[in-house]
């Protein structure tokens, strides 16, 4: 399980549109797959209890912005960067930490990924830097059962909980 913020068809429009060239070793990511992750769950004995914890997430409703290039995390992942989901992240960790695995260290690094390499190797630096650019109101958080299987994870929503207005 995850909890994930999803971008806007107009995002999703703009990250459909960038190349996605046949790469060996590479696997690219489909639409239905482009979120946000907040913070990664992992397995969860009771389902009730993550549900619980993400409805108590306290956070506002935020713009998110994407780019200014697609970017690179080392020779694993090609991603197309986020910005303004910072406080989301953190209210998450702070409402979930007890549910599933424990909340990772490192800080958190928005993005949407494009494409992952099978084993490492590739070169994904002629890949990157392709500008887009783009925004959308982020306004709730999900929490998403991933069910993996060999065509790559299929997710399931199990949870939508509103993030506050910040006008009120």
């Amino acid at each position: 399980m995850f909890v994930a913020v999803w971008p806007s068809v107009e995002i999703l429009d703009a990250i459909a549109a960038l190349p996605r060239p046949e790469v060996a070793g590479l696997r690219w990511t489909t639409r239905d797959q482009w979120h946000v992750t907040m913070r990664f769950v992992g397995s969860v004995d009771d389902v009730d209890a993550a549900v619980a914890a993400v409805r108590s997430i306290e956070a506002l409703a935020c713009d998110v912005e994407v780019g200014p290039a697609v970017g690179r995390f080392g020779k694993r992942i090609l991603h197309v960067p986020t910005h303004g989901l910072d406080a989301v992240a953190a209210a998450t960790v702070a409402a979930t930490a007890h549910v599933g695995e424990p909340p990772e260290e490192r800080p958190f690094k928005g993005h949407l990924t494009l494409a992952r390499s099978r084993r490492g190797d590739t070169d994904l630096r002629s890949l990157a830097g392709t500008a887009i650019a783009g925004r959308w109101r982020a306004d709730e958080v999900t929490l998403v059962l991933s069910h993996l299987g060999g065509s790559g994870a299929r997710y399931e929503v199990i949870e939508r909980v509103p993030l506050a207005d910040p006008a009120t």
